[in-house]
């Protein structure tokens, strides 16, 4: 399933907030909006952009961690991960 960049969650929708926040944040990594080995927004900011619980943030970084699209840096915060090293 494909999301918009510039979605937004549909809390009536069939898919579930998590996977809609996951596809659209994979969208925006994959348009762009942040560049390889570089910080995504909080997850307090997420919260407050999106209008979800800090759950179900938490629940799309680790879906996105899990695919590859993503990795986390304890105490640091989630970034979107690079090309693999040769």
């Amino acid at each position: 399933m494909d999301f918009d960049p510039d979605g937004s969650i549909d809390h009536a929708g069939p898919v579930p907030p998590y996977r809609q926040l996951a596809g659209i944040l994979a969208a925006r990594v994959g348009r762009g909006d942040w560049q390889p080995n570089r910080a995504i927004p909080s997850e307090a900011h997420l919260v407050q952009e999106y209008g979800v619980a800090r759950a179900t943030v938490r629940r799309s970084i680790a879906v996105l961690v899990d695919q590859g699209v993503l990795f986390v840096v304890p105490q640091r915060g989630t970034y979107v991960k690079g090309p693999a090293l040769p």
